[in-house]
């Protein structure tokens, strides 16, 4: 499927814009204000970079030789599952030992964005 980013884009911020509502609606009452935080670190960091790999869906329409480009945005992806992810299950939780896995989905956020860069320096139209 030569749109796979875009699809998985447009699902990661359905599903950022429900998480989000959810703990305003449904969470505020039932975490208390650090784990709510937590969970909110969580949904922005998610739409973000869903927004971000709709970018990169995009640019692999411009650029479909560059594939670094898909390689950013599984990265993404990564990051979002493992960070995000993270994140919504140690507030949900509480176990607190998930707080360990969060900076790897960091270092894919980081490695997407470095990598997309570094496509792009490299990419011809």
């Amino acid at each position: 499927m030569n749109n796979l980013l875009l699809v998985l884009a447009a699902i990661n911020g359905f599903v950022a814009v429900s998480l989000g509502a959810f703990a305003a609606h449904g969470l505020r009452s039932m975490l208390g204000p650090d784990l709510l935080a937590t969970f909110q670190t969580g949904v922005q960091y998610h739409m973000y970079h869903a927004l971000a790999m709709l970018a990169v869906g995009i640019l692999v329409t411009q650029f479909p030789a560059q594939t670094g480009l898909r390689v950013a945005g599984y990265l993404f992806l990564a990051g979002i599952l493992i960070f995000s992810g993270s994140l919504y299950v140690l507030a949900l939780s509480g176990i607190r030992w998930l707080g360990a896995i969060t900076p790897i989905g960091g270092v894919a956020f980081l490695a997407g964005w470095a990598t997309l860069a570094w496509t792009m320096a490299r990419a011809q139209a």
